[in-house]
């Protein structure tokens, strides 16, 4: 792929931690050509100093940054830009666009072990590349949870294995599959950048879609969508199945919490055995993983109550795995945030049959999360509810209506954009104001 590049003018759109990822890699690979970077933020060319100091380079900065599309044969878009704007769509059609991921995929040697789902990617990945480092290979972890991916292909070698968290951004559009995909679960999500829900899962799809026979697709039987989606594999299906977990290691010695998460444990089992690891290493590797950061995430135990994380809980599902998770003790939860067009109804329902006596409510989806929870609160049954619109009073109010002994869950089913940048801002600023009231 990029021998055909030496002839042709190259935009890089969108200039984040992955754009100068991709701009580095290619000046690398075309030291003397003249780089596009295009990005709405002004401030772009300020903000990665690296690029500074390179004089090859057309900057299109602001509002008009789309623009230079039309002045480049080829585009390598950050994910995160929309597809559903006039110019991109124009591009696509032109065939225009590419993406790291497509790059990265046509020109590495190694083995790619790609890893996509709704929920539950980054601890699925993180534990298998934990597996394959504890038997000893040579192993890589990149994409969303990782590293940006292109200046590894400088030393890749063919007996390297990357594990890949993949997006559906990152798979929109891409034209290769890994050789082991695992396909975790399809929930409705990302409903404000696609059309519908059909698009959103079709990007999910290219997962395994150019996959072979002599490829891999690791998957959830019991998701509906993922399993429509292995139905048209050509590649080996191996079914995830939590109850071969324990023949590898006890339930007990798994430090993660939930049926979700013994999903994820199994998909990582099912890639671990593919590469004939031996059990041992895998048990170890299993037992020894720390869980990751704002997922289900212990704060501690303060004025007797006890406090949960879980700020990537960003759509109804994974919110309902972690009450699942942690049970009845579940006193008080903090919902709401960004609205993607997603219904509540069954999450309300959720919410009441948990017996749940304290919402504190995010905007904007918090007016509608609770107006769903008020038609299926039964006559005389109460339940108190609070509007915030940060994290301070949030907390505040939390300390003083939970009971000691009781749990307090941040776990919004919602995204963060509408007050916080995103995930991790809102998990850190519960953490912090946790411990502030806390003593």
């Amino acid at each position: 792929m990029l021998e055909s590049f030496h002839e042709k003018s190259i935009l890089i759109l969108g200039f984040g931690r992955e754009g100068v990822d991709t701009f580095l890699f290619l000046r690398k690979f075309f030291p003397g050509n003249t780089i596009g970077i295009a990005d709405a933020n002004e401030e772009a060319k300020i903000r990665n100093q690296q690029a500074l100091k390179d004089g090859n380079i057309n900057w299109y900065l602001g509002k008009d940054y789309l623009k230079a599309i039309e002045h480049h044969d080829v585009v390598i878009k950050t994910p995160g830009i929309p597809i559903h704007i006039l110019e991109i769509e124009k591009a696509f059609k032109q065939g225009k666009i590419i993406s790291q991921a497509e790059i990265f995929f046509n020109e590495c040697p190694g083995t790619i072990i790609g890893i996509t789902g709704t929920k539950g990617k980054s601890t699925t990945t993180s534990l298998i590349y934990e597996i394959l480092k504890s038997a000893g290979l040579k192993a890589y972890l990149v994409g969303n949870i990782g590293n940006p991916i292109l200046n590894f292909l400088r030393k890749a070698k063919p007996s390297d294995f990357f594990v890949y968290e993949l997006s559906c951004h990152q798979l929109y559009n891409l034209t290769k599959s890994p050789h082991i995909s695992v396909l975790l679960n399809i929930f409705p999500e990302h409903l404000d950048y696609y059309k519908n829900f059909k698009e959103y899962a079709d990007s999910k799809s290219a997962i395994t879609k150019y996959q072979s026979k002599d490829d891999y697709l690791v998957f959830d039987a019991q998701n509906k969508t993922t399993k429509l989606i292995a139905q048209k594999s050509k590649a080996k299906k191996i079914a995830i199945n939590a109850k071969n977990i324990s023949k590898i290691i006890p339930i007990k010695n798994i430090p993660l919490l939930g049926e979700h998460n013994l999903k994820n444990v199994g998909a990582a089992i099912e890639v671990a055995k593919i590469l004939k690891i031996p059990k041992n290493k895998i048990a170890l590797a299993i037992k020894n993983f720390k869980p990751l950061e704002h997922r289900l995430e212990k704060v501690g135990t303060h004025r007797g109550i006890t406090f949960y994380n879980d700020a990537l809980a960003t759509i109804p599902e994974a919110t309902i795995g972690a009450i699942d998770a942690l049970g009845k003790d579940v006193q008080t939860i903090m919902l709401g945030g960004f609205d993607r067009n997603i219904k509540f109804e069954s999450f309300a329902k959720k919410i009441v049959n948990n017996k749940i006596q304290t919402v504190i409510l995010f905007p904007t989806t918090g007016e509608k999360i609770w107006k769903e929870i008020q038609k299926r609160l039964r006559k005389g049954r109460v339940m108190k509810h609070f509007f915030v619109d940060n994290m301070n009073d949030a907390v505040k109010i939390a300390y003083k209506n939970t009971d000691k002994g009781k749990i307090c869950l941040l776990s919004t089913a919602c995204t963060s954009f509408s007050i916080f940048k995103d995930y991790r801002e809102k998990g850190e600023a519960f953490k912090k104001y946790v411990k502030i009231y806390g003593n």
